[in-house]
């Protein structure tokens, strides 16, 4: 047979055999398309018929969930202005600031920080309040820079992490809130400090600019992990100062608050010689040195905190893990413009009895009659022309609050009194009550037994007896005061 017919016969057969094959598939194709097309009015059925934030919202939902979060915010933006009473809404508003804080960035941040206080704004009793009050405190703990740089970020995430304390104490928050605002407050306190330390070893010229920042640390910022430095170099400030009543308040507060630290020693030292009582250690603070010392091998080594220069987030391994965090606001009381002023004194310690405490003047009152033995009961005025009684404690001395010292009569008298008038001591036995007053050239009146040159003790054209003049302080005549005196005490107001 022809080789051409044979293969024309076995094609023919082939194609019997495929049709009589494939028939039932194609019917059975057929079938499912037209199932297909019959169940796509029914899906478009029901889509039509559901409430469209809610589909909105289930799409956010998923681009959110896919890290797809521009098209996320996008349908989130149409839910919240096309359907402003929709049971959604707050949902949407909230997951708007989740998307900005989940995609980071300053920007992102910052639109974070916006969205969670407008949710707050609109739904504050809402149980999500807390948890956005706590996410804008941690978008400012993300935005943190180093202690060395701008801490405005850092301040805000306090206030904030504050703000949620005070506000949401019930909150399952609260023990990650206190961490993370322990974390804060370390950083702040470490940016003043190294402030502190520039100006302490600079020398004593820049000793008030130390200072200033020194009470701050030590007063906010207990649990900072330089606390104790900061008081060992405020008390050697204030010992320099001669104000050692002071310095012993921060020595005994080392030894008292910070039992585990390296100047306890030293701070005894100090106390020991000045007789001051040593005491004893708290124990809330040596319970918390020994929770720190369950932390001490998490913390880096050198190496790790070497390369914290090319880290640009700040270093918070070193912050304390228990305590409670101060949670009052800070207060612009002692500030280092107003120690700078010449003549302040820096804000001394809350038990100290606050700023200028070292600045004082104890007053020792006369009895009325107590005169010397012969019975003289005039009183006569001292050198300086300090009142009566009196005695002014210069800032730079360690007197404070201590009875006043015997003037020394090395001053220089008054230019307007003659070199040889002394006071000229009364009887013995004169009655000061009955003596009559006598007018002076400059129209003041004295009683008998005032000698001329002595400094008048009352006011112009009154008269009054010994006996006031010797209880009453009298009034400080500047003329009296020399100008040797002057350079004296100005000495002593600024030590330097």
């Amino acid at each position: 047979m022809n080789p051409i017919v044979k293969k024309l016969r076995v094609v023919f057969v082939s194609g019997i055999l495929l049709s009589l094959f494939a028939a039932p598939s194609f019917a059975a194709g057929d079938k499912t398309q037209k199932k297909t097309k019959k169940q796509q009015p029914a899906a478009a059925d029901t889509k039509s018929s559901a409430e469209p934030d809610k589909v909105l919202y289930e799409r956010s939902t998923t681009e959110y969930k896919k890290g797809k979060y521009t098209e996320a915010r996008l349908d989130l933006q149409t839910l919240i202005n096309t359907y402003p009473d929709s049971e959604f809404l707050a949902k949407a508003k909230l997951m708007m600031g989740d998307s900005f804080y989940k995609e980071g960035g300053t920007s992102n941040l910052t639109q974070a920080v916006a969205q969670y206080k407008d949710f707050i704004t609109f739904f504050p009793f809402l149980d999500e309040a807390a948890y956005a009050q706590m996410q804008v405190a941690m978008s400012h703990y993300r935005m943190m820079e180093k202690s060395d740089r701008d801490n405005s970020e850092a301040e805000s995430a306090e206030d904030e992490f504050q703000a949620f304390l005070l506000k949401y104490p019930n909150s399952p928050l609260v023990p990650k809130a206190e961490q993370h605002l322990r974390e804060v407050q370390e950083i702040i306190a470490d940016g003043d400090y190294r402030v502190a330390r520039f100006y302490y070893v600079k020398g004593p010229r820049s000793y008030r600019a130390s200072a200033a920042r020194l009470n701050e640390i030590i007063e906010r910022y207990p649990l900072y992990s330089q606390s104790d430095k900061a008081l060992w170099m405020a008390g050697n400030i204030y010992d320099k100062w001669e104000k050692r009543e002071i310095a012993d308040q921060y020595f005994a507060r080392i030894v008292r608050e910070y039992p585990a630290s390296p100047f306890v020693g030293d701070a005894k030292k100090k106390l020991t010689s000045a007789g001051v009582p040593i005491p004893q250690p708290d124990q809330e603070a040596l319970a918390r040195a020994a929770e720190q010392k369950k932390y001490a091998s998490e913390r880096p080594g050198v190496v790790r905190r070497s390369m914290g220069i090319i880290r640009t987030g700040p270093d918070t391994s070193m912050a304390a893990r228990s305590g409670a965090p101060n949670l009052t606001p800070p207060v612009e009381a002692t500030s280092a413009t107003d120690v700078l002023k010449p003549g302040a004194v820096p804000g001394v310690l809350s038990s100290g009895g606050g700023a200028g405490g070292g600045n004082s003047i104890a007053v020792e009152t006369v009895p009325a009659g107590s005169g010397d033995s012969t019975g003289d009961t005039t009183a006569a005025p001292p050198a300086s022309g300090n009142p009566a009684g009196t005695s002014e404690v210069a800032p730079g001395s360690s007197d404070a609050g201590s009875l006043p010292k015997p003037m020394e009569p090395s001053s220089a008298p008054d230019a307007s009194t003659p070199p040889t008038e002394q006071p000229a001591p009364a009887a013995a036995g004169a009655a000061p009550a009955a003596a009559s007053p006598t007018e002076t050239p400059a129209g003041e009146s004295t009683s008998v037994g005032t000698a001329p040159g002595a400094a008048p003790s009352a006011a112009p054209g009154k008269g009054t007896s010994n006996e006031q003049t010797a209880s009453t302080p009298e009034k400080s005549d500047p003329k009296a005061e020399s100008s040797s005196k002057k350079k004296k005490g100005l000495k002593k107001l600024i030590p330097w």
